[in-house]
Order: structure tokens, then sequence, then C-alpha cells
């Protein structure tokens, strides 16, 4: 019984990858076209991220931090955090997983916010979404690097396409729930004084769901850097580079080193962005 089982397998890898050679033979000139698209868009971050003076980015990022938190203790702790990155000499290393991240951000936000007001104004969509969410979530992101390589090579642009997929899911759902959650009482009101559909979206649900939207880019934020040591195996620059060749190199420093400036990061960005319902 046993053997009749795995002789007669349902061909989930052969028909995968049936799939991914149709894609391939048939959809180079979409791969290609994405491919310089996202290139253009790396390029442009990077060198926005390379070409001044360290200094000069640190205080912009301060001042960012300022505007959106109006506190002198979190500006004064992205500073810190930058002058320590300064400090280790990982600041190109930096700059180009802030440029993966930053990507990633533009793509998935750009794509996932109207994914989720749709999901959030039709259930049925959201229900038919769900279970391919969840796969995009789960599956181990390891997977996602082969077809990334396949049609997109070695380098930066198959690491953000592996970042997109398992981050897409964040502000999608984020978006749906702040959208959906949206006080019955406020979109009665809208509607009492004559509110059309856009106007309702623009002016009720999107400032109530502000926060959620918000929580979902700083999810994309966090997820993203949780990969850039996953694109560095595809050619990916940043600091995932330096933790895998103290992997390869079984050295402890450089990995603790490494790992410990990828915190830094994360926990800057995350008090940069970080908004409270009031």
């Amino acid at each position: 019984m046993l053997d009749w089982m795995t002789e007669h397998k349902i061909p989930v890898g052969d028909t995968a990858g049936a799939l991914f050679d149709w894609a391939q033979d048939n959809g180079a000139w979409f791969f290609d076209g994405l491919a310089v698209a996202l290139e253009a868009l790396i390029d442009a971050i990077l060198w926005v991220m390379q070409t001044p003076h360290p200094l000069i980015v640190v205080a912009v990022f301060v001042a960012l931090t300022w505007v959106l938190q109006r506190s002198w203790r979190t500006c004064l702790f992205v500073a810190l955090g930058f002058l320590f990155i300064l400090n280790q000499d990982y600041w190109e290393e930096t700059t180009e997983s802030l440029t993966l991240v930053l990507s990633a951000c533009v793509v998935c936000m750009a794509i996932g916010t109207p994914i989720g007001i749709a999901a959030a104004h039709r259930p049925a969509l959201y229900r038919t979404m769900r279970p391919v969410l969840d796969l995009m979530q789960t599956l181990p992101t390891f997977v996602y690097l082969i077809p990334a390589i396949v049609f997109f090579g070695i380098g930066m642009v198959p690491g953000l396409i592996a970042t997109v997929i398992f981050v897409l899911p964040a502000p999608i759902r984020l978006t749906h729930l702040g959208v959906s959650s949206t006080p019955t009482a406020l979109l009665e009101a809208a509607e009492a004084f004559g509110a059309t559909s856009s106007q309702r979206l623009w002016k009720v649900e999107l400032p109530y769901a502000f926060p959620q939207i918000m929580a979902g880019l700083n999810q994309t934020i966090m997820l993203s850097l949780s990969m850039v040591v996953i694109a560095a195996l595809v050619g990916a620059d940043g600091l995932g580079v330096p933790v895998v060749r103290a992997l390869n190199q079984v050295n402890t420093s450089l990995g603790f080193e490494s790992g410990f400036i990828i915190v830094v990061v994360a926990i800057m960005l995350d008090r940069i962005l970080r908004v409270e319902r009031k």
C-alpha cells in the first residue's frame, strides 16, 4: 500500500517546475522589464544614500525623526545609532541594506495598500486571498530564491523579489484590518452628510486606518531586515554579506558585530516610524 502511494504521488514538484519553465519561456519580456524597473529603483535609492557625505545622510534621518516623532530622545538615539554604525565601519553595507529595505517598502506599500483597501470593501475577495497570503508567509523563504534566481539571475533584484513575496502579506492584512475596523457610526455620519464613496474612503476610512497602515509599513521594514541575510545568498549586497561570510568562516566576532548592526538599524527604523493611535 505504501509503495503504491509513493509510486502514484501527486506531482506537486513537477507541476511547479513545468509552470516555472512555461513562465520563463513565455514571460521573458515581462521579467526583463521588471528587472530593469527594479534595478532603476535600487540604483536611485542607493545613489541618494551613498552620494552625500554620511553625516549629511545622518542629519536627514535625524530631521525626519523629529518631523515624525517630535522627541529629542528619539532623535538622539537615531543619531547615536548611525554614529555607532560609522564607528564600526559598516556604513556602505548599511546603506545597501537600507536600499533593499526601502525598495521593498515602496513596492510592498504600493501593491499592498490598494489590495488591502479592496479586500476590506469586498469580504469575499479577502476570503479568497487568505490561503494565498498564508502560503506566502509560511512557505520557507529559501524556496522563493529558486524562481528568483531563475527569472532574475544573481544580484539585488532577486533578493528584492524574494523579500517582497515574503513581506507583502503584512501591509495587505494590516490595511484590511484598519479599513474594515472603521466604526459604523463614523461611516453612517459621513453618509448622512452626503459623502461619496471616494470621500468616505479618503476622509474617514483612511485617516482612521492610518495607524494600522503605518504598522503595516513598520512590519514591512522589520520583515525586510530579516531577509537581508537570506538575500545575500543570491548576491544581494548589504549587511547580510558579512553575516554569511562569518558563517562560512565560523567567525564569531564578525557574525556578532554585523548581526548587532542589523539590530541597531531595525530598532532605529522602528522608533522613526512608530505611530500610536491618539
